[in-house]
């Protein structure tokens, strides 16, 4: 793979501008899954920036019981308990786009519901944390995301970090991060997907697209929760570029750049490194992304 030059996406976002006459629907309806016991923070995370970054719906599939009712502090997240007959629920609930992966665990019905998205057709699909560790360690879950690609090319896109994208290629984090070139199109040669590596200068690549870089971003973002904000961030991104003339590989790029960008604006106001928080990260997304409407 040739060397990765600068993305520089930001510009896209004007394409964001809404008409007058738009309503939640010409936003987008955003499914995330996750949430199994004791992750329940990763999912609510996500739909959170999903929510902030300008989503016309976020629902939650909450696998863990105990956390699937509304959230006081956020009561516009839609959080229902995830059904037992997922293939069921997405036909019933037609979403625009769906993100899977924060908090999902490796239960039955983890598996259950990544079996159905993965035969979920056309829309954008974003998938993160857990959910590409099942597909590193199921030849049946990986072969359904190749099919996937290949009836729907630029459609999915894998957001791993050096650990997950290791798993995936059966390597080890440490030969990643020796040349993080080679494993990110290791990736895309083995999945057809587009592919954040996420960590120091953030790679995105894909099947048609030559290696961007991420110049932004510092070491604050390195705490739990920081990628689940990036996966809600770009379903929501996704979700209006449908009906705003922005693909999931767009909507991919000015999500990882501005989620970087966040962070080194809330640096810069001396809020961080230390101590940076992922909702503080949200809340200066929505900022940046109105400022450059």
């Amino acid at each position: 793979m040739n060397p990765a030059t600068e993305l520089k996406s930001l510009e896209l976002i004007t394409r964001l501008k809404r008409l007058p006459s738009e309503h939640k629907g010409s936003a987008g309806k955003v499914l995330i899954i996750g949430g199994a016991p004791g992750m329940a923070g990763a999912l609510i995370l996500s739909g959170s920036a999903a929510l902030h970054l300008g989503a016309g719906w976020t629902i939650l599939e909450m696998l863990d019981p105990t956390t699937a009712h509304a959230i006081t502090e956020q009561p516009e997240l839609m959080v229902r308990l995830a059904s037992f007959e997922a293939q069921k629920q997405l036909e019933t609930t037609m979403p625009d786009v769906i993100a899977i992966g924060p908090g999902l665990g490796f239960s039955a019905l983890a598996r259950d519901w990544l079996m159905a998205v993965l035969t979920y057709p056309k829309i954008p699909l974003v998938i993160d944390a857990d959910a590409l560790n099942l597909i590193a360690d199921s030849s049946e879950f990986l072969n359904l995301l190749k099919q996937r690609n290949e009836a729907f090319p630029g459609m999915t896109v894998l957001t791993p970090h050096p650990g997950e994208i290791a798993h995936l290629l059966n390597t080890t984090a440490a030969v990643v991060q020796e040349n993080r070139l080679a494993a990110l199109s290791d990736l895309i040669q083995l999945t057809h997907s587009i592919v954040v590596l996420k960590g120091q200068h953030t790679l995105i690549s894909s099947p048609h697209h030559s290696a961007l870089q991420c110049k932004q971003g510092n070491p604050g973002m390195a705490v739990g929760g920081m990628g689940d904000v990036l996966t809600g961030t770009i379903a929501a991104i996704a979700g209006q570029g449908i009906r705003h003339n922005l693909n999931l590989w767009e909507a991919t790029c000015i999500g990882v750049q501005l989620h970087a960008s966040a962070a080194d604006s809330l640096v810069a106001k001396q809020i961080g490194p230390i101590g940076l928080t992922p909702t503080e990260v949200i809340l200066e997304m929505r900022s940046l992304l109105n400022k450059l409407l």
